[in-house]
């Protein structure tokens, strides 16, 4: 069974083209057999008429005749003579008749001649069928020439027609995954409508859902970070209490279990922050990715000088994007979350922000083991943390930055670094150049 609607399509009227035809061929050809039999017979008619004029030698070929039209001149005489064969030509009526002679058919007309004399002009069947065949098939020539060009243009209406439905489908696949917007009905046609309109009708019922989803998401965490807080002061007022040694380290494992789980539920509201509906890039503020990447350097390079890594910058140059703040110091403090998390004691994270063409970058390498190829593509995905997981974070930091850039227009590429001196991670961020960098930059707070 032929599932492509296409394949369908094309077999059915490529079977239609063909019988129709082949009806057509038939027609024709016994059309063009039977005109050519009367063209020949109008030949010996005017054959017939210049012999009546004129002197011609009988059972001689008739001169300027084609010489494989084998048409010959038959003088019978006023009565029966010669051969049984002129005897019995002698018999027939004038007229054009079927006859035979020295044992194969002919086409013979027979006329009388005003003294009474009558002839015979003559010719086989055989070249005349052969004859009418050849015309029959000359004429079907083109006929058969049309068919595959019918099938050729077939072809090429059925995908002109089905290219809407195959840019439709293109269109759903270059969007990206949280993109729920309507598909639009103008320039489609008409018998796409219901489908259109059904698979619209499903991006709504999932924006709902996901809207659900990301509101449950942001008000548990909004509430189970209240009592997390609580359970945090309790925690640290219990430093100032003389307890045994064995309960302070079960204290510690404590307060460092609610640290997680606070840096979690962070985590989640950003990522319901980032994933609700904002307003266009043209219309955000401009924000300078370069004082925003220095502010959130600057706060982790405590952190960064403890575990003893070199945290600093190669390359820094003044950079406005359009963006709200908040979200460039997002993804900033989450690619440097994770590359902390990674690297090794005595490592380097070196941290670029430049402009290429028409381009904003941030650029980070680490030299932390990298990200297994086959993770590459699923590390964006809530949750995921990949083979070998470094530290404690939640898989969600590079979920909201892929998310945080796709707001803002931009493109996220991860690339591990394979060089004979350095190997880690490098992840380059290209955010849109802010349109109109002569006005006032807000600087991060």
């Amino acid at each position: 069974m032929i599932r492509s609607l296409r394949g369908r399509l094309f077999i059915g009227l490529t079977a239609i083209i063909i019988l129709t035809g082949a009806i057509g061929v038939m027609f024709v050809y016994e059309w063009a057999f039977g005109e050519a039999m009367e063209l020949q017979d109008s030949v010996l008619i005017q054959l017939a008429s210049v012999v009546q004029n004129g002197s011609f030698a009988s059972g001689q070929p008739l001169q300027g005749v084609e010489e494989d039209t084998d048409v010959w001149l038959i003088e019978l005489g006023k009565t029966p003579r010669g051969p049984a064969d002129d005897r019995q030509l002698f018999g027939l009526k004038d007229g054009l008749q079927i006859a035979t002679r020295k044992g194969q058919p002919i086409r013979v007309l027979l006329q009388t001649r005003s003294d009474g004399s009558r002839f015979a002009v003559a010719q086989p069947t055989a070249v005349r069928d052969e004859t009418a065949r050849d015309m029959a098939f000359r004429t079907l020539l083109p006929i058969a020439a049309l068919i595959p060009c019918l099938m050729l243009v077939t072809a090429l209406v059925i995908t002109r027609s089905l290219r809407p439905m195959v840019r439709l489908a293109g269109d759903l696949d270059a969007r990206r995954a949280d993109e729920l917007t309507p598909l639009p009905l103008s320039g489609t046609p008409s018998e796409l409508h219901p489908f259109i309109n059904s698979i619209n009708g499903l991006l709504a019922r999932i924006r709902s859902l996901m809207d659900q989803q990301r509101r449950f998401v942001a008000d548990a965490a909004h509430e189970l970070r209240t009592p997390i807080t609580a359970l945090s002061l309790q925690a640290e007022n219990l430093d100032s209490v003389d307890i045994p040694e064995a309960a302070r380290d079960r204290l510690a494992a404590l307060r460092q279990g609610m640290q997680r789980t606070k840096h979690l539920l962070e985590q989640l509201l950003a990522l319901a922050r980032h994933e609700a509906p904002l307003a266009e890039a043209g219309e955000m503020p401009l924000a300078a990715l370069d004082g925003a990447t220095k502010e959130v350097v600057a706060d982790l390079l405590p952190h960064a000088f403890d575990r003893g890594i070199d945290l600093g910058f190669q390359l820094v140059e003044p950079i406005a994007v359009r963006a709200e703040p908040v979200m460039l110091t997002t993804m900033v403090r989450n690619l440097l979350d994770n590359a902390l998390r990674v690297t090794q004691r005595s490592g380097s994270i070196d941290v670029g922000v430049y402009r290429e063409g028409e381009v904003a970058v941030l650029q980070i390498e680490d030299t932390g083991p990298g990200i297994a190829s086959p993770d590459l593509e699923r590390i964006f995905e809530p949750f995921f943390r990949g083979s070998y997981p470094q530290g404690e974070g939640s898989g969600l930091g590079l979920s909201i930055v892929k998310r945080v850039v796709e707001r803002l227009g931009g493109s996220i590429r991860l690339e591990n670094i394979g060089r004979a001196d350095r190997s880690g991670l490098r992840v380059t961020v290209r955010l849109p150049l802010a349109a109109d960098p002569s006005k006032e930059v807000s600087r991060v707070a």
